[in-house]
Formats: C-alpha cells, structure tokens, sequence
C-alpha cells in the first residue's frame, strides 16, 4: 500500500457517534447546552443554513404554491385569527400553520411569504402582558402558546429580533411565577413538555436558571410519559380485548396519535436536564413497543384518530407523521443514533407525500398502507369519520390542515448538523446546501448532489474560505450494505448503521462521493405479507386512478373552492388484488427496476390531476414516477373489498390458479391508490 494512502486511512476512521467515549469538546460556533444541561450528541444549525436544491426545491415549492403559500387567503380561521388580531379562532389553529409558514418562507427566501408572516409575527410580539402571558386574550390555554413560541425560534435565527428573547423570557418568568396548570385530561398536559423545547433553547441563550426550574416542575407536574413507554398499556392484547381507551377522556389522549407522536421525545428532551439513562431507555422502548403492536409500512404507526394495531387499511393521520418526524428530529440531536435518521426518511419520503397530492393542494387525514379507493364513507377506523380517508381541504377535522405545513421545511433544518470537534453530520441526504462554520472559524459550504431517495448515489462538492482539518460525519443507512465512500482517490468500505467519521485537511474543490448500493429487499407484514424497498422507499402497486370531484359540509368540514383547492374521491379502474411472485431472501431475482427522470412534481405518477397555477386549473399528469418497478404476479379471486376498504391480505402463502401478470411497482409517496403489503404466490 502506497504511504500515502496508509496515512489517509489512518486519519479516516468509522464510529458509532452513540458508542464514542471520552470527554467531548464543545462546538464555537453555535448555541450549545450549558450546564447543568447534559450536551447533545449534535447541534442544529440555525434557519437559513441549509438550502434545498434540485427535486427538494421543487417540492418546497410546489409547498408555497399549494396550501401552505394560500391558506390564509381563503380559510376564515386564519384570515380572522385571533393571533394577528382579528375575532376569529384563538387556539391552536394560527401557530400551527406558523410553525410551518414561517421557515418555508425564510428557507426560499420567499418574498410573497415572508410577507405573509409579518403581521402575524408582530401581533403575537406586540401581545405580551405585564405578567408575562400573551397571545389573544380570550385563549387562556397554554398548549397554543407552547406551538406560538416554537414559531418564533426560526423567526428570531432568521431576523435576529430581540423581542422574541424579550417576550420568551417573561413568559417563562409566568410559568415560573404560577401553579403548575398541567392536567392530565386536557391537551396542554399531555403535551406539556413540548415547552421544553423553547426552554431549553432559550437557556442557551440567556443563562437563565428559572427556565430549567420551570421544565422540572413541568416535567414532574403532568403525565408521566417516560413510564408510559417504559410499561406500555395500550398493547396489542389490549387492542384484542378492547381495552384501548377510544375517547378523550384522560387514558384516552394517551392513546392518541399525535399526543404520542409528540411524546415520543420527551423522555429525551428530559434526558439532558436528568442525565438520568431510564429516560433514554424510555425513547428506545417507546419506539420499539410501538413499532411491535401498532408498526405500519412506511415506519409510522397506526392512529386513525387513536392506536388501531398493525392491519394495512388502518390508517394513520397525517398530524401524526409530520409529529413524530419533529420528534425523530430532535431525537437525533440529542443522541446522534443514525437510527433516527433512517427512520425520519421513511416518513419524509414515504408517508408524508404519500398522504399529500403531487402539488400540495390537498391531503388526508388519515393515509393506509393498501388504499385501494379513497371514498366519504364508513371505514374500520377507531374514532375517525367517514371523510378521513379522502384528499381534500380539511377532511374529518380541521387540525391537519393547519399543522401539515412544518413536515417539509423542518425536515430542510435537520439535514446537516454542527458537531462539537467543529466539523458537520450529514442526518438525511437529499439535494441541499448547506453553509457552516468549522475548524478554527473556517467558512464551509457544502453542495450535495444527488436524486436521493430515488438513486443512491451522492455527491458532496466542498468550498472552503481557507484549507482546514475538521471532521465530516456521514449518516450510513442500516439498509445500505456495501456502502462506499470515495475520497480523495480512495474508495472506503463504510460500515451500516453508522456515523462514519472522515477527518482530513479539506480545500475546497474535494469531493466525496457517497454509493449507497440499493439493493432490492423484503419486510414481512400482517398475516406474513411482504413489503418491498429499495432505499429508503417502499413500493407500492401502480393502480390505475380516476379522480372525482365531491363537496362536503358538515360541522368541522367543509369545501371550499379557490385556487386548487378541491375534494377528491379517487376511484380504481384496475384491479388491485394481486399476490407476488418473489424470493423473499433474493427478491432482485424476480424484479426490474426502471429508472425514469424526476419531474416538476417528485411525488407524482401518470394519471394525476395536478393543479396548474398558471392556468388557472387541473391537468392529468402524463409522466411516470421516477422509478418503476416491474414483477410477476397473480390475482387472487377471494380478496376483496371489506367495510369499503382493501380486505386483510390472506395469509401467506396463497396458492391462485389466474394467469401470471407482470405488475408495476412505484414510489408510496408517489401513489394516492397503493397496495404496500401483498400477499405472496404458493409457486409449489
């Protein structure tokens, strides 16, 4: 071996962030915990620092074209909200739609956005009392003002106005100075900790002692998340005897979703304060028990509105996955487990769009893993309505609508992070770029190259104010066996399920080229079916769609026809009910994948109806998804619909005397019909 290439390896080495020991430094450049706080694993960069670039672009802004960029225009609850001053609704609705808004529009840098926000932003500054509360009068709820202040995180990295510390501060100030108000049976205590997240970032600004007292007495005060998923209730022997608490009463918000989306973190958000691991075993255990009794294709679990088991045609409602994204997210701050990271692409690149139309115009309520017809009718959902299922304005009720918005832009701030030896963490991959201070103040800029998680090939260009040494830390998938890093003339084997960690002395004009092999694999699902994925993709049967217009009305629905605005039925003229013929343990024997260019709308596929802007109305979509892939299989005669929903698969094997079809497999985000979890083929 060449000596230079000796020593280059040398430097080079791979490590699992979690499993490293001895002391940490602490990064320069950015805020970091303080003590007594525990110091995370990784460190967020502030809004801005990362930009989305080629297919991830597109999809941002198709975001500001659809809901997101119009909402405010036409949905009274926003055009009278109480939190820019008007009489209209004063909960949570506002902040919401804020807290996804604010950092669309400054990650585009958008103008027509930024604009948008501005007179939000400035009632909610303006809006501080002498005690410290604020937002509109006639709320005295804390849960809306734990998501009003998450919205001013991004505002104040983004602008640097100081009133944003001003009136953080003494709303904690009133926390610190009243009783704790945090039931059991209401939203804002059982969400409590998410304060916790604007806590701890303001302590890091303000040294502020009082803070850390108020997120212990908030912790000890309302429920007991970190014990919950430590001894899990709600089980699936519990679902068998129904036992799980379907109401909203205090055991059953524990059941519920999105609650449980949002807890997920809180044990780890209290793991910095604590120092204590139960907490951190808390989070690993939670995920672990939900994934066991409730796990679903795409790494979500089920909530249709509460915990509903493991059948494909239960469904899992939208505020869910953009949650527990968030919670993956800061999870993986706090830890620095590459775990996370994968299980946050799945959501992003499967259940998020999948759950959407192509142009952001509409989505569901609740999303299934087989949705083979989307219709306003009676489902097996547990506490759902019958408008659940389509894609829509505000099907079933109005929350999603308004919280839907943050999925995309937070998953842009969460790619890349500082580290404290001052270098960068590549978390998620996809095409961005991202701008960093690293080594001893050196200016980085790093441009990622690739059509991830359509292709598993990426490439990192490096710009640099000066030649510098400093780490880069990259993300390898659990899935991406065979990965290789090439640098510098050497190609590295990298280890799966790892942060592989390069240090080097870096110039710019390096490259590093990361070849993620996407090998074709199976997961076994309900009643021993099969799920296929490529990357980070599940793959779902192409179902030919046809689209029908509908109008609701009802008491917390209803349509209303602007811009691209519209409700859908989406009917299938194919049929759906196939098993596959496949090797479970060598499925690429048995399938051919074919590649296709990503187009204006990532997540789209032929037979879409796509809202033109330009033109003022609908156009069928007439390209393919970008990649297709193509196997054999059969139909079987016996599954058919039940309770207007795809049947439970039949348990597999299922022998089936029809001819052999070659089917199309495509994206799960690219298809609004989709079956995820096939039976397979008896070939004896």
């Amino acid at each position: 071996m060449k000596k230079s290439n000796l020593i280059l390896l040398l430097i080079i080495s791979f490590l699992l962030i979690y499993n490293s020991c001895g002391k940490m430094s602490v990064n320069k450049f950015y805020p970091v915990n303080k003590e007594p706080l525990l110091q995370k694993k990784f460190v967020k960069l502030p809004l801005g620092a990362i930009k989305p670039e080629g297919w991830l672009k597109d999809q941002l802004v198709a975001q500001s074209n659809g809901l997101t960029g119009h909402l405010d225009e036409f949905w009274d609850d926003l055009i009278n909200s109480a939190w820019k001053g008007g009489e209209g609704e004063s909960w949570e609705r506002g902040p919401y739609y804020l807290n996804g808004l604010v950092p669309l529009a400054y990650i585009l840098e958008d103008e027509r956005l930024i604009d948008k926000t501005k007179p939000w932003i400035e009632w909610i500054l303006s809006s501080g009392q002498p005690d410290g509360w604020f937002g509109p009068a006639k709320n005295n709820d804390r849960w809306p003002l734990a998501v009003a202040m998450k919205v001013l995180i991004p505002y104040y990295e983004a602008t640097k106005d100081e009133r944003v510390i001003e009136l953080l501060s003494n709303y904690f100030k009133y926390l610190h100075d009243n009783p704790p108000d945090w039931p059991d049976k209401d939203w804002r205590g059982v969400r409590a900790m998410e304060n916790a997240i604007t806590g701890y970032w303001l302590y890091r600004r303000t040294d502020n002692p009082d803070i850390l007292n108020v997120i212990d007495s908030i912790f000890y005060n309302s429920f007991d998340w970190p014990s919950y998923f430590i001894d899990f209730p709600w089980d699936s022997v519990a679902l068998a005897n129904n036992k799980i608490p379907y109401h909203w009463k205090s055991d059953g918000l524990t059941a519920h979703v999105v609650n449980i989306a949002m807890a997920v973190k809180y044990p780890g958000l209290w793991y910095q304060q604590s120092k204590d691991n139960c907490f951190k075993d808390a989070v690993y255990q939670g995920i672990n028990n939900l994934d066991k009794n409730h796990g679903q294709a795409g790494g979500r679990f089920s909530g249709d509105e509460h915990l509903s088991g493991k059948r494909p045609t239960q469904g899992t409602e939208l505020c869910g996955i953009v949650e527990y994204m968030y919670s993956l997210e800061n999870l993986f701050e706090i830890f620095g487990d590459p775990a996370f990271g994968d299980r946050l692409e799945l959501l992003a690149y499967n259940c998020l769009p999948g759950t959407m139309t192509p142009d952001l115009w509409a989505h569901q309520y609740d999303q299934q893993a087989n949705q083979v017809i989307v219709s306003d009718t009676s489902r097996e959902w547990s506490t759902n309505g019958n408008s659940s299922n389509i894609y829509g304005l505000m099907p079933n009720y109005p929350c999603c609508l308004a919280n839907m918005h943050q999925g995309w832009p937070l998953f842009v701030e969460y790619m890349w992070m500082a580290t404290h030896d001052q270098g960068i963490a590549a978390v998620t991959y996809g095409p961005c770029e991202v701008n960093v201070k690293v080594a001893d103040n050196v200016a980085l800029k790093i441009t990622e190259e690739t059509e991830y998680p359509f292709d598993g090939f990426i490439k990192l260009k490096l710009e640099l104010s000066k030649s510098s040494i400093f780490p880069i830390y990259l993300r390898i998938p659990l899935w991406a066996e065979g990965a290789k890093i090439i640098v510098k003339g050497d190609t590295l084997n990298a280890e799966q399920g790892t942060m592989a960690k390069l240090k080097n002395e870096w110039k710019s004009g390096d490259v590093i080229l990361l070849e993620f092999p996407m090998n074709i694999r199976t997961e076994t699902r309900y009643n021993n079916s099969v799920s296929i994925l490529r990357g980070p993709l599940y793959y779902s049967l192409r179902i030919g769609k046809k689209y029908n217009k509908i109008n609701l009305k009802g008491r917390h629905i209803k349509s209303i026809n602007y811009m691209g605005s519209t409700d859908w039925e989406i009917e299938p003229y194919t049929q759906w009910n196939y098993g596959l013929i496949l090797d479970r343990i060598n499925p690429e024997k048995y399938i051919k994948v074919r590649r296709n260019k990503i187009q204006k709308f990532p997540f789209s596929d032929v037979g879409e109806l796509i809202y033109f802007q330009d033109e003022a109305k609908y156009k069928t979509w007439n390209k393919e998804a970008p990649v297709v892939l193509e196997i054999k299989g059969k139909v079987i005669p016996e599954w058919n619909l039940k309770n207007n929903s795809a049947d439970d698969p039949p348990v597999s094997p299922v022998k089936s005397e029809q001819k052999i079809e070659t089917l199309e497999l495509i994206p799960y985000g690219c298809a609004r019909l989709r079956i995820t979890e096939f039976p397979v083929i008896d070939n004896q």
